[in-house]
């Protein structure tokens, strides 16, 4: 670590070998006034190599304890870093009583912020679940519309139902996703979710016969909840399927810290002036295509909030490469 008269510890080193060098040379300047005082020329030999030694094995011991008292902030950097990647809740360890109410302090912030966090997950859950059942009732009547003949009001209602459906959940999906900050240790394979999705989504598109590959090493991990994992493949497995012909195909790759998580198919593709609007809340490429606009936004948001991102491309299937970039465990 590079030492700056900036940072703590380069301030305390460099205060305490000049503290020293001062102490040796006042040490020096003593005896020999005493010895010059005592007119006793052959004691300066013999106490300036003493004064030395001593002075040399003072700062050593200087140099040593304070190393020693510095250590506990490396062990603070560190688990502050844990707790911001998820992996640890609270900050661990004992550390000085000068800098012991300040781990208390974030300690108590930080389970603050858990039980604010989940609070406010439970009644964005129990909001969604108090609109469930009017959003059945109007589906129900819309239905109900189109049997009476009524097929313009049915369409109107009908989208206008999945709209609504499709806010709950992009809503829910944030509050998922903030949750997952205040859950330390929060992991899921990549592999597991991308095979389930594709055997629901194989068997919703059977008559168009989609193929969907998966080509996912089982050692990918995504630092975050399965949930959202889930949100995010399932969108854009959904988006493939829609637009591709007959192929879909769904990989990864891990790059340190991150992975990056492919989603091809073999579509007519989108043009490059509307790649970054299709990501838009309620924006569709395609107005014949069923859905509600909100598909790709959520994996945006989603992706975002935990600190990746989503682009849009051209595929060497002939169709769109969304790449997905995430925290991987």
């Amino acid at each position: 670590m590079m030492l700056t008269p900036q940072s703590l510890r380069g301030r305390v080193l460099m205060g305490a070998a000049l503290w020293t060098l001062g102490l040796f040379a006042v040490v020096t300047i003593v005896l020999t006034l005493s010895v010059r005082a005592m007119r006793a020329t052959a004691v300066i030999h013999a106490h300036s190599p003493i004064a030395g030694i001593l002075a040399f094995l003072c700062m050593i011991a200087g140099l040593a304890l304070i190393r020693g008292g510095l250590a506990p902030f490396d062990d603070l950097r560190n688990r502050l870093s844990a707790v911001r990647k998820g992996m640890e809740g609270r900050l661990l360890g004992s550390y000085p009583s000068e800098v012991q109410p300040l781990i208390d302090d974030l300690n108590a912030l930080l389970d603050h912020r858990e039980q604010t966090i989940r609070r406010a997950l439970a009644k964005a859950g129990d909001l969604a679940h108090g609109l469930k059942t009017p959003l059945a009732i109007l589906a129900q009547e819309a239905d109900r519309a189109e049997s009476s003949g009524h097929l313009e009001l049915a369409t109107t209602m009908g989208q206008q139902v999945e709209r609504m459906r499709r806010q709950i959940e992009w809503h829910l999906a944030h509050a998922r996703a903030a949750a997952s900050g205040a859950t330390p240790g929060a992991k899921c394979s990549v592999s597991d979710a991308a095979q389930g999705l594709s055997r629901t989504l194989g068997h919703l598109y059977a008559d168009r016969r989609i193929g969907i590959e998966v080509d996912v090493p089982a050692s990918h991990c995504f630092r975050g909840q399965r949930e959202d994992l889930d949100e995010m493949l399932g969108n854009l497995l959904d988006n493939a399927c829609k637009w591709g012909r007959s192929r879909v195909t769904l990989s990864s790759t891990a790059n340190g810290t991150h992975l990056t998580i492919r989603v091809e198919d073999d579509g007519s593709g989108i043009e490059m002036s509307k790649r970054s609007v299709v990501l838009q809340r309620g924006v569709r490429a395609d107005e014949a295509t069923p859905g509600s606009g909100f598909g790709l936004a959520i994996v945006r948001d989603l992706a975002e909030l935990y600190g990746g991102a989503i682009t849009l491309d051209s595929s060497s299937l002939g169709g769109v490469r969304a790449e997905l970039r995430l925290p991987s465990c």
